[in-house]
């Protein structure tokens, strides 16, 4: 089994990186496969609404100057997919909502491809607006039809500085939690 992990923060290493590898390490120990991908210096652009996706049904964006249809290549092999993203004035990192955008309008255009695989949120925070965030990543599971594991806490960790979020105990907590949970998810959701 394998899941996917997504990091939509501006910085490779930053804090949303630090989340995410807590949760991953989790799904190692489980004898999950895993892989990140940094958004780091990436522009993924957003939707154009020219709904070729519906006409092409062919799991693909038509938009192909970005590396796009490669993310949505790896959210089709894997059994699971993280989405990691910092809050920037209270929402997800401009990446992290293409990434909603497109592969969201392609999933539904093909019989949402996601649906039943598990998909969970992970949000760095300095201190307030994570909430829209975590609803923003958990909205793109729910619609796709995708299963959301839960954890001791909401799925995020408070600090400014990278790494600072490793000081934050119980964000750790939190994520340790995930990882476990969505591996012990995948293991009974494999037909």
């Amino acid at each position: 089994m394998k899941v996917i992990a997504f990091n939509g923060s501006a910085r490779k290493e930053g804090n949303t990186h630090a989340l995410l590898n807590l949760v991953l390490d989790e799904l190692k120990n489980e004898g999950m496969e895993t892989e990140l991908i940094s958004f780091a210096g990436k522009h993924l652009q957003g939707c154009i609404a020219c709904y070729k996706c519906f006409k092409n049904r062919d799991r693909r964006c038509s938009v192909d100057k970005d590396t796009l249809n490669d993310c949505i290549e790896k959210m089709i092999e894997a059994d699971g997919i993280l989405l990691g993203s910092p809050t920037y004035f209270a929402d997800v990192s401009a990446n992290m909502k293409a990434l909603i955008e497109r592969a969201g309008l392609v999933a539904r255009a093909n019989e949402d491809m996601f649906r039943r695989k598990a998909g969970a949120g992970v949000v760095a925070v300095r201190r307030a607006g994570s909430s829209h965030v975590f609803n923003s990543l958990n909205h793109f599971f729910l619609i796709g039809q995708m299963i959301v594991p839960g954890s001791s806490y909401w799925n995020l960790g408070i600090g400014s500085e990278p790494g600072e979020v490793l000081e934050d105990e119980e964000g750790v907590r939190t994520m340790k939690t995930l990882g476990r949970n969505m591996a012990w998810l995948l293991r009974k959701t494999q037909v």
